[in-house]
């Protein structure tokens, strides 16, 4: 048979059966078997090693700090956080907190209520505080930056939340950092009465992780 200038011969298709075109020789239905079958089992096996992370708060904790002329340190009670990949590729990671601003503790109930007010976290309106990863960066064997986008009083800015990780590439370790912002950014203007406060405001975060499944990131040496 001819067909756009090649002659092709098709022989008795079995399992042994050649193809030839223009003289080159194929073994027909196991090389097509064999083809299709590695196509379609290669992208699983690829997302099957992805890292899966299961973070912990119950062994976790956030917590914030402002300098100021009486100590304001708190902690926040309840929240959650996730870790994803897509892939083994440290790019594909996402680190995603969500916080609920009304579990804020300072082991004071007059700075608590003062916190939870308009003029600070607002939470009647904006219950929630956020961090998103958008890019993660290994800057050194235990350290890694990442930029995302926090949000506060229903305000979103670029932040950068810096990282160690201890246990890097077991199964089990924590992640721990600090991450800073000046809280006039965010609409945080006023004061507390007789106590004198620092803008810049730094949030500390302490995760512990377990990795229940895939291969670790594809991490640096």
């Amino acid at each position: 048979m001819k067909k756009n200038g090649f002659t092709i011969k098709l022989p008795r298709v079995d399992h042994g059966a050649v193809f030839q075109i223009s003289g080159h020789k194929l073994r027909g239905v196991t090389f097509l078997l064999v083809y299709i079958l590695a196509s379609a089992a290669f992208p699983q096996r690829t997302v099957a090693q992805a890292p899966v992370y299961e973070i912990t708060p119950v062994a976790s904790s956030i917590e914030f700090g402002v300098e100021s002329s009486v100590p304001i340190k708190g902690t926040f009670s309840t929240w959650n956080a996730t870790l994803t990949f897509q892939s083994r590729e440290l790019s594909t990671g996402v680190l995603d907190i969500r916080i609920e601003a009304d579990s804020v503790d300072t082991g004071s109930g007059l700075k608590n209520r003062k916190l939870r007010g308009k003029d600070f976290f607002n939470v009647k309106e904006d219950p929630y505080i956020t961090f998103r990863s958008t890019r993660i960066t290994q800057t050194g064997p235990v350290t890694f930056e990442l930029d995302g986008d926090f949000t506060i009083r229903g305000v979103t800015k670029k932040e950068k939340l810096k990282l160690t990780d201890s246990g890097k590439g077991s199964l089990s370790g924590s992640i721990s950092g600090i991450m800073a912002f000046d809280r006039k950014d965010y609409g945080m203007n006023s004061g507390i009465p007789f106590i004198k406060i620092a803008n810049r405001v730094e949030v500390s975060v302490n995760l512990k992780w377990k990795r229940i499944g895939g291969l670790p990131p594809a991490f640096e040496q």
